[in-house]
């Protein structure tokens, strides 16, 4: 499951094969394995704003999981069993994680973003039967615990109440070393939901073999990790795929520590700090996140910076991010790319001269990922389609919780459809355009947000923007910018006029926006991913009212 040390892209790709055990536990692997080996070695670091810095080693993690994993079983919990996670990063939850793995429990882990609505049908769907939270998580969970019936357990780290247990508490007097339950590879582990983006949200269900699965995509982002004195650290959630399974656990797998920091809104110059203090060598940021660090002039000249590679995905990353962040960190990014169902199956691989901007990269050792019809065909270079992966694939889900219509829905064949349009060039690089609901149809052409958005993000008014097709009865649709200014710029019809100019004169005539709106923020799910969906949405609401 790891790469070959060293070789050319192409040779590691043809030297590589899957060698993932039958009998696989996450558990064992992040935590007790080390521990036997050497239990002293720093595995995780939480960011203290205040100071001093915390950490935790391999011997710790291993006990406390095991510990916990005894307290579970002690409420009840069992084989199967899903257990859910609201909680921000920290060293509970890595504990958490570690010890539902364990006893062969099934982890469903949640965003303290979520609002009351939101939390209710994750946890009713999943049928979960036991929550480990804070004091925050808690009060959101008291008002809808009654509606419920399945929920046994509320376990919080900031201590007992009427309502909840204490993590501490739980934990105390029980033995610090577990029979971890022999699961296969295939053995659920794991339930992430969809970010939303389309329809409702579906619980994509993986097998412990999502971690081994995930193991090239990292090494291939973090030019070879681990490397000496390599750190990693996201400002994303780890309750979404990419802060679970492009940085927490196979961090941990791999030996390299994982720093940890505060829930916060997303704070540039506390960013820079993390990374400068935490010495962080390896960072899996978002290209919203980077387009936020923009805020910070000259960051190499303010802050002790140590990164040697950087990882983004979760929407198109575009030109001008990418330019922008390989000055000011000196590192080029590699973009990569997936979906909570089948993650990093594509990514650039600067180290190796695998790059093209604008382009998301290659597929990755392991995984067959093509451009196909809705037919299941394989286009042809230069040939627009559907971006796919091909079956077998350890880091492919399962199946949708509870829901084999959508399963089915999601394969032609065996290939594994994204629901996003790109195509590929003669090297075998694709290059992605969006969801295939998020393509514009105006006038005839077919039109990709991405390309308009990462024109419009070298504007110098423009922090962020969305591009949408809104209804047009001439032209079927046409383009229109959502865009929050940065400071010092106020909208207008004149600065409107300019941003649509800018468009018109460096891509093309028929591509630029025909509307303009200024908005304070735009609609975000918890990965960070701009819901298009719900702008469409309220301009057909307008239409309609």
């Amino acid at each position: 499951m790891f790469l070959p040390s060293a070789g050319t892209f192409a040779s590691i790709s043809r030297e590589f094969a899957w060698t993932i055990p039958d009998h696989f536990n996450i558990g064992r692997v992040v935590s007790d394995d080390w521990a036997a080996r050497v239990p002293d070695q720093v595995c995780l670091e939480h960011f203290n704003p205040a100071g001093p810095h915390l950490q935790m080693t391999y011997g710790m993690l291993a006990a406390r999981s095991s510990a916990f994993a005894h307290a579970l079983s002690a409420l009840g919990i069992s084989r199967g069993d899903r257990v859910a996670l609201l909680l921000p990063q920290c060293f509970e939850t890595a504990i958490a994680h570690v010890a539902i793995y364990k006893m062969g429990a099934i982890a469903v882990p949640l965003a303290l973003l979520f609002g009351q609505e939101a939390l209710e049908y994750r946890l009713s769907n999943a049928e979960v039967f036991a929550v480990i939270t804070n004091g925050f998580g808690l009060e959101r969970l008291k008002a809808i615990r009654s509606r419920l019936p399945l929920l046994r357990h509320i376990i919080s780290v900031d201590g007992a109440d009427a309502d909840a247990l204490g993590f501490d508490e739980v934990i105390e007097g029980h033995p610090t070393e577990f029979d971890v339950v022999d699961t296969k590879a295939d053995d659920p582990a794991l339930m992430i939901y969809t970010s939303g983006t389309t329809g409702a949200p579906k619980g994509a269900l993986h097998g412990h073999r999502v971690l081994a699965g995930h193991i090239p995509g990292v090494q291939i982002m973090h030019a070879s990790l681990p490397q000496p004195g390599d750190r990693l650290w996201t400002p994303s959630d780890w309750a979404w795929a990419g802060g679970l399974l492009n940085v927490l656990l196979p961090g941990l797998m791999l030996g390299v520590p994982v720093v940890s920091s505060p829930a916060q809104k997303f704070d540039p110059d506390m960013a820079f700090r993390i990374m400068a203090e935490l010495k962080v060598r390896n960072a899996f940021i978002p290209p919203t996140a980077l387009r936020l660090l923009r805020a910070i002039d000259r960051p190499r000249e303010r802050y002790d910076l140590s990164l040697r590679s950087i990882g983004s995905a979760g929407e198109a990353l575009g030109r001008e991010t990418l330019e922008w962040t390989e000055a000011a960190f000196g590192v080029r990014p590699n973009e990569f790319y997936g979906q909570t169902e089948c993650n990093i199956v594509v990514s650039s691989a600067v180290h190796l001269g695998i790059s093209k901007p604008g382009l998301i990269g290659r597929a990755v050792p392991g995984h067959r990922v093509a451009v196909i019809d809705d037919q299941g065909n394989v286009l042809g270079p230069g040939q627009t389609g559907q971006i796919a992966v091909l079956r077998p694939d350890p880091v492919m889900f399962l199946s949708y919780w509870k829901n084999p219509e959508a399963t089915a829905k999601k394969f032609v064949g065996d290939w594994m459809m994204t629901g996003d349009l790109g195509r590929q060039d003669e090297d075998g690089y694709i290059e992605f355009f969006g969801r295939d609901d998020d393509v514009i149809t105006s006038a005839g052409y077919r039109i990709g947000p991405a390309e308009i958005e990462d024109c419009l993000l070298g504007h110098p008014a423009v922090r962020l923007v969305a591009v949408i097709g809104k209804p047009d009865t001439m032209r079927t649709e046409i383009v229109k910018a959502f865009i929050v200014l940065n400071d010092g710029y106020s909208g207008g019809d004149a600065l409107a006029q300019e941003i649509s100019d800018w468009v018109k004169h460096r891509l093309s005539m028929h591509e630029y926006p025909r509307e303009v709106a200024f908005v304070d923020e735009l609609p975000l799910t918890t990965t960070g991913k701009v819901i298009r969906r719900l702008l469409r949405d309220q301009e057909v609401a307008r239409q309609a009212g």
